[in-house]
């Protein structure tokens, strides 16, 4: 069946107001239960890329480009190992499910595994922490492979309602806001006074290394929580009974054959490498452009702008929730994108020197913008998967999540590992405490030009998606009269 057709009922009239069956929602508990999972996936992730630089740039004085190639390395490794355990999960049976069991080992591994990532020590040479950056992400990296392509995979297939879908995404991310502004605290908690040296000044590797230690404890509750509490509809209910092997050519080769997944993977893909390749700028315009190189004081504003995202975050989330339900998930993709570029453009006047505050409102707007971008993300990445069953008659949601964890952190491990040598194309220098004023320039410039770019890119992708709410409506009766309602 093509796309075609499933599109093609959706002109005229506006359809009826949908109603979730109540078989079809998922209760509360489970949805807790899987948004908590933000938390090992946002810190096992990314709070080593955000501090990254605070701390081998800054405080230990490692050349930028050697920080941003370790992290490019490391997502290629990453990239890899997705793809490896999408895999392994869609062909692992069970007592306990093909997702949990993942997600309870890789959890708690990497709870244990997040402060040794700055386990180094003082004085070392460049290329020595260079080379602990690189071999302790490719030990790292497989493990949150462990934890995160069963559970990227479980939000697909917790229910079978075209809502209830982005209901689910909803709360994950509400949810998220959690651990996001603990990632803006990070910075701050390593200049608190608990590291002060003997001369008073900051150590920050000893504030890392202690605060990676109080989340990694987090992360491992948090998995046993999750194995606790979700559960796997779709493989009570199909796959444990009548689903044949997956072979390992299929999670990159057949999937990417899939149209619809193709357009939001080119929509995700133009959207994470254009944010990506910025992603250091906007800290560095913080400490070096509107606090002139105070690092503490900006440390307090990263916290600050944190807050603002968390609560920005939060409005965004029902908001685009409310426009999908309106008017569909495409709509409110494209509006998403839309004030997004303002939002960056916006930028420039909102990193100002003499009205630091505006700088909550420059974080708060890309904070609004993204938690719509990927609640409906994730939630239409459910309605591929149903196009995908229809077509091939299995269920691949570990594939999917592993083809676009391997497509996009390859491209964003360029956008990535670009991103130190675009600092030090604007002609940063660490060893100077007040930055050139062309440096400052080409920071706030690139800031916000390049994410304007990718997302105009993810604008024409988004266009160019097939699946409506009808058009699903269509492929779920399809489905339960093959295979039955799960």
């Amino acid at each position: 069946m093509s796309a075609t057709s499933l599109t093609s009922s959706d002109s005229g009239a506006t359809p009826a107001p949908h109603v979730i069956r109540p078989a079809d929602r998922v209760p509360m508990p489970q949805k807790v239960g899987y948004g908590l999972g933000s938390m090992i996936d946002l810190w096992g992730h990314w709070l080593y890329a955000s501090l990254a630089f605070h701390v081998f740039n800054v405080f230990l004085g490692v050349a930028p480009g050697l920080i941003s190639t370790a992290q490019m390395i490391k997502i290629f490794i990453d990239a890899a190992s997705d793809a490896i355990f999408g895999w392994i999960s869609d062909n692992t049976r069970t007592r306990y499910g093909r997702r949990r069991p993942f997600i309870l080992v890789g959890g708690v591994l990497a709870g244990i595994g997040l402060p040794l990532m700055f386990a180094v020590g003082r004085g070392w040479t460049d290329m020595q922490y260079f080379m602990f950056m690189v071999i302790s992400t490719a030990i790292y990296v497989p493990v949150m492979s462990c934890f995160n392509m069963p559970w990227l995979s479980l939000g697909s297939e917790m229910t079978p309602d075209y809502h209830e879908r982005t209901n689910v995404m909803s709360i994950k991310n509400a949810i998220q806001k959690a651990p996001e502004l603990a990632m803006f605290f990070a910075a701050q908690f390593t200049t608190l006074a608990w590291f002060h040296d003997a001369d008073g000044k900051p150590d920050i590797l000893r504030g890392a290394q202690t605060y990676c230690a109080l989340l990694g404890a987090v992360m491992v509750a948090v998995s046993i929580v999750m194995f606790m509490t979700v559960r796997e509809r779709y493989y009570e209910k199909l796959v444990a009974h009548s689903q044949t092997h997956i072979p390992f050519a299929d999670t990159l080769w057949r999937t990417l054959r899939c149209r619809p997944f193709r357009h939001i993977l080119g929509m995700m893909l133009a959207y994470g490498i254009g944010t990506a390749m910025v992603s250091a700028l906007g800290y560095y315009a913080t400490v070096y452009y509107v606090c002139k190189g105070d690092i503490a004081l900006a440390t307090k504003w990263n916290t600050a702008m944190g807050v603002a995202g968390m609560v920005f975050g939060f409005l965004g989330i029902p908001f685009f929730n409310y426009i999908a339900r309106r008017h569909g998930k495409r709509a409110a993709l494209a509006l998403v994108l839309s004030l997004a570029i303002c939002a960056f453009i916006g930028d420039w006047w909102l990193y100002d020197p003499e009205r630091p505050a505006l700088q909550l409102l420059a974080c708060g707007f890309v904070a609004f913008t993204g938690a719509g971008f990927w609640t409906l993300y994730g939630s239409t990445v459910a309605d591929v998967i149903d196009y995908d069953e229809l077509q091939t008659g299995q269920r691949r949601e570990g594939s999917f999540a592993a083809c676009q964890s391997w497509i996009s952190k390859v491209g964003i491990a360029l956008g990535v590992g670009a991103s130190g040598w675009i600092l030090q194309f604007t002609g940063f220098d660490s060893k100077l405490p007040v930055q050139s004023e062309h440096a400052i320039f080409m920071i706030r410039i690139l800031l916000s030009g390049i994410p304007v770019l990718g997302l105009l890119l993810a604008l024409i992708s988004v266009s160019r998606f097939e699946l409506t709410e009808r058009g699903m409506a269509e492929i779920r009766a399809r489905l339960e009269a093959q295979r039955g309602a799960v």
